[in-house]
C-alpha cells in the first residue's frame, strides 16, 4: 500500500472514529440534558395558582386572597388587538417557528445593540412558557439548552393557541398581576375583553421588565415601550400607520390599585380568611380560585363604619385627647349587625382603624358586659315564676366577703334606692340591687345554667357579681343571646358565608339558616316587652328617636370602663361596644346610654334595612291586665300609677290593690346575707304580683 493510500486510510479511520465519538458524545450530552426533564404532559393539566375572591351578599367584591393574583381567561375572551400586540412585542415569528427562532435571536441582539439596552428578548413565547411552567429561573447554559429542548417538544405536543393561552394566563405583568385578566383589572379597572388598542400595546410591553416599565411608577418608560409595541405591530402589518397614530394620540388612564381587602369590610374579610384556611388549607384558600359569597351588605357595612366614626368623634369632643399633644390612645369600638331570624351578619366592624390594629373587637375582645347581662337573669327569673309586675324592694343590702375580709355593699347607678319596684321598672332603670336580689332568690347555679342555654358560653364567675356583668363576654356572643328574645325563643346561629365555589364552579358548601330553641315564645315576648320599656323610658330612651318598635339594653361596667348597647327590631339586631383596649375610665356619666346607644341609633337611621316598623308579634299564651305599678296587683280607681302589663297566661294577678297592699311590699334580703359567693337556692315563697 502506498504512503498516500495509507494516509487516506488513516484519515478515513480517524474521521470515522471521531464521528462515532461525536455521535456517542452528543448522545451522552443529550441524555445528560434530558434525563430528568419535566414531562410535557403536565402542561396539559394547567392548574395555576388563582386568586380567591370574597363578595358581599349582592355580588360586590370585598376581598381577595392569593399567592399569585391570577384569574384564568379563555382565549376567545382576549381581544385580537392584545393577541397581536403580545406576538409583535415578544415573538414576531411565533406562528412560523417550531419553538426556537434563531433569526429572532439575531434580530433581538441587533436591536438591543442599537438601543444600547435590552428592548427585545431573544426567547420565543414557547420558551417563556417552558421557563415559567417547567424550569427554574436560574441563569445558566445548561438551563438554556434544556429550555430549547422542552420548547421544541412543547410545539410538538400543543397547538399554537394552546401555547398562547398558557402564556397569556401565566406571565407576570407587575404590581402583583399575573395573566392578562388581572393585569387589565389592575391597570385599567376593567376586564380584558374591553381593552383598547393603546391599552393592549401598553400591557404587551410589560412582560419584558414589569418593574422597569410600570405605567404606575414610570409613565415615561411605559410610554416609550407602548410606542415600541405599536411600531412592531405596524411593521408586521397588524395595524396601519393611521391606527398607530390614533392609538398614540389616545390618552390611557392608569387607575390606582387600592387594596380591596381594606376598602369595605377589612375585619370581616380577615375573619373569612381564617375560616377558609381552617376548612380548606392554605393551598386551596390562597390558590384555589374560590368564589365566596358572604352575608355582608356593603351599604350596611359603610353605615356601620360611619356610625362608629360618629361615636368616636362625639366622645372625643367631650374628652379631647391630651396625651402627647392629642396623640394619646383613642377610644375603640365595635359594631355587629345581624338579620332576624336568619342570623345573617350584615355588618361587622371590629375597630376604628384596621390599618392601625387588626384586632377584631367584635369577635375576639372579651369585656365585662355590665348591665347588659341583666336580661339573662331576668329571663331566668320569668321562667322561674316571676312576672314583669313582680315587686322587689330596692333597698340597701350588705354581704360579707371572706376573701377581701370586708363588706360588699352594691349600689345602683343613680346611688339612690327607690323602695318597692316592679321587675319591669327595675330592668328599665337598670337597678343593680334588685337584680342581685332576684339572682339570689332564683339561685346563681340556676341562672348560670340558664345563661349557658341562651348561648352565653364564656366562663361565668359563680357568685352574685354575675348580676352586675362581672363575667367577660364578646359582642357576638351577647348579640346572639339577645337574638333569641327577638326571634320568639329561637336563637339563630350566626351566618357569615352563604356559599363557596371552586374555580370550576363546583359548590363546596352552602349555608342554610339554622336556629336553636332556647326559650318559650312566651318568655321571649315578655323579655322583649321589658326591653321595649328600656328604650321607651329607661336607660336606652335615647334610641326611641328611631321611631319604630325596638327593644334593647344598655351596659355600663364599674368605673365606666365599658359601654354597651344591644338593640333589636323584629327584623334586625345590632350590638355596639365602646371602650379603650387597655381598660380605663371613660369619664363620669359616660355610660352605655351616652356612648354606645348613639352609635346604634346612628347606624339604624342610616341603614335602609332597619325594619318595616311592624310591632313585635304576640304569641298565644300571653294575656294582658291593667296593674297597679306599686303593688303589681290589679289596678283600682284609687291606683296612682297604672300600666297595661303582659303576663304568661295563668300568672296574671287575681287580687286588686288596696291601701294595705300599697303600703306593703315584700322586702327580702335587707339584712346581712353572708358571703356573696355562696347563695342559697331559690326561695319558695310567693312574691306579690307573681
Amino acid at each position: 500500500m502506498s504512503i498516500r493510500r495509507k494516509i487516506l486510510w488513516f484519515l478515513f479511520c480517524s474521521g470515522l472514529a471521531l464521528g462515532v465519538l461525536g455521535v456517542v458524545g452528543a448522545g451522552l450530552a443529550y441524555r445528560a440534558f434530558t434525563v430528568d426533564l419535566p414531562n410535557i404532559e403536565t402542561v396539559r393539566d394547567y392548574r395555576p395558582c388563582q386568586v380567591s375572591r370574597v363578595f358581599d351578599a349582592n355580588g360586590l367584591l370585598i376581598g381577595e386572597f392569593f399567592i399569585e393574583k391570577r384569574e384564568l381567561v379563555s382565549l376567545d375572551r382576549v381581544p385580537r388587538v392584545l393577541l397581536q400586540a403580545i406576538v409583535a412585542a415578544e415573538d414576531a415569528n411565533f406562528y412560523r417557528h417550531e419553538g426556537l427562532d434563531f433569526l429572532g435571536i439575531l434580530r433581538a441582539l441587533w436591536k438591543n445593540i442599537q438601543a444600547g439596552e435590552i428592548v427585545q428578548g431573544g426567547s420565543t413565547i414557547t420558551q417563556q412558557v417552558v421557563k415559567s411552567l417547567l424550569l427554574t429561573p436560574e441563569r445558566s447554559v445548561r438551563r438554556k439548552i434544556r429550555e430549547a429542548i422542552l420548547a421544541y417538544r412543547l410545539e410538538r405536543s400543543l397547538t399554537k393557541d394552546d401555547i398562547l393561552y398558557l402564556y397569556l394566563n401565566q406571565i407576570y405583568f407587575g404590581h402583583g398581576a399575573y395573566g392578562v385578566q388581572i393585569a387589565s383589572q389592575t391597570y385599567f379597572g376593567h376586564d380584558v375583553d374591553r381593552l383598547s388598542l393603546p391599552e393592549a400595546a401598553l400591557l404587551a410591553g410589560l412582560p419584558q421588565a414589569p418593574s422597569r416599565y410600570s405605567p404606575a411608577r414610570y409613565p415615561e418608560r411605559a410610554r416609550e415601550r407602548q410606542v415600541y409595541v405599536l411600531e412592531q405591530m405596524r411593521d408586521a402589518q397588524m395595524i396601519s400607520r393611521e391606527e398607530m397614530e390614533q392609538a398614540l394620540a389616545e390618552p390611557v388612564t392608569i387607575q390606582d390599585s387600592p387594596n380591596v381587602n381594606e376598602e369595605i369590610a377589612p375585619y370581616f374579610v380577615d375573619y373569612v380568611r381564617e375560616v377558609l384556611l381552617q376548612k380548606y388549607g392554605k393551598e386551596v384558600a390562597f390558590c384555589g380560585g374560590l368564589r365566596v359569597i358572604t352575608t355582608i351588605v356593603a351599604a350596611e357595612q359603610e353605615a356601620a363604619r360611619e356610625a362608629l366614626g360618629f361615636g368616636v368623634d362625639a366622645y372625643e369632643k367631650r374628652h379631647p385627647r391630651q396625651d402627647e399633644g392629642g396623640a394619646g390612645p383613642s377610644i375603640q369600638g365595635a359594631l355587629l349587625s345581624m338579620d332576624l331570624p336568619s342570623g345573617a351578619v350584615r355588618a361587622m366592624v371590629g375597630g376604628i382603624d384596621h390599618d392601625v390594629s387588626q384586632f377584631n373587637r367584635a369577635l375576639q375582645a372579651r369585656r365585662q358586659p355590665g348591665s347588659a347581662v341583666k336580661p339573662l337573669i331576668y329571663a331566668a327569673a320569668l321562667d322561674r315564676g316571676y312576672t314583669p309586675a313582680s315587686i322587689v324592694v330596692d333597698s340597701p343590702i350588705v354581704f360579707e366577703d371572706p376573701v377581701l375580709e370586708e363588706k360588699w355593699k352594691p349600689k345602683n347607678y343613680s346611688r339612690r334606692f327607690v323602695g318597692p319596684t316592679s321587675l319591669r321598672d327595675a330592668l328599665t332603670h337598670s337597678r343593680n340591687v334588685v337584680t342581685i336580689k332576684v339572682l339570689k332568690d332564683i339561685g346563681v347555679g340556676y341562672a348560670i345554667r340558664y345563661a349557658q342555654k341562651l348561648g352565653f358560653h364564656s366562663p361565668i364567675t359563680p357568685d352574685l357579681s354575675f348580676a352586675l356583668g362581672s363575667s367577660e363576654t364578646t359582642l357576638l356572643e351577647l348579640v346572639t343571646v339577645y337574638a333569641a328574645f327577638g326571634c320568639q325563643g329561637d336563637r339563630p346561629r350566626p351566618v357569615f358565608l352563604l356559599s363557596v365555589h371552586d374555580a370550576e364552579g363546583n359548590q363546596l358548601e352552602a349555608t342554610e339558616p339554622r336556629s336553636d330553641p332556647v326559650l318559650s315564645p312566651q318568655i321571649a315576648y315578655l323579655m322583649t316587652s321589658l326591653l321595649q320599656s328600656v328604650v321607651q323610658e329607661g336607660t336606652g330612651r335615647g334610641v326611641a328617636e328611631l321611631g319604630i318598635p325596638c327593644a334593647g339594653k344598655t351596659g355600663t361596667t364599674n368605673d365606666y370602663r365599658d359601654a354597651w348597647f344591644i338593640g333589636y327590631t323584629p327584623e334586625k339586631i345590632v350590638g355596639v361596644w365602646m371602650g379603650y383596649d387597655q381598660p380605663r375610665n371613660l369619664g363620669t356619666r359616660e355610660s352605655g346610654g351616652t356612648v354606645a346607644a348613639p352609635v346604634w341609633l346612628r347606624f339604624m337611621q342610616r341603614d335602609a334595612g332597619q325594619g318595616t316598623g311592624r310591632p313585635f308579634p304576640v304569641p298565644p299564651g300571653i294575656v294582658f291586665a291593667k296593674v297597679d305599678t306599686r303593688t303589681g296587683l290589679l289596678a283600682t280607681p284609687r291606683s296612682v300609677r297604672t300600666r297595661m302589663e303582659c303576663f304568661l297566661e295563668g300568672t296574671e294577678p287575681r287580687e286588686y290593690a288596696d291601701e294595705a297592699l300599697e303600703l306593703e311590699g315584700t322586702d327580702f334580703f335587707v339584712e346581712d346575707l353572708g358571703p356573696a359567693a355562696s347563695p342559697k337556692g331559690p326561695s319558695e315563697s310567693k312574691k306579690k304580683g307573681r
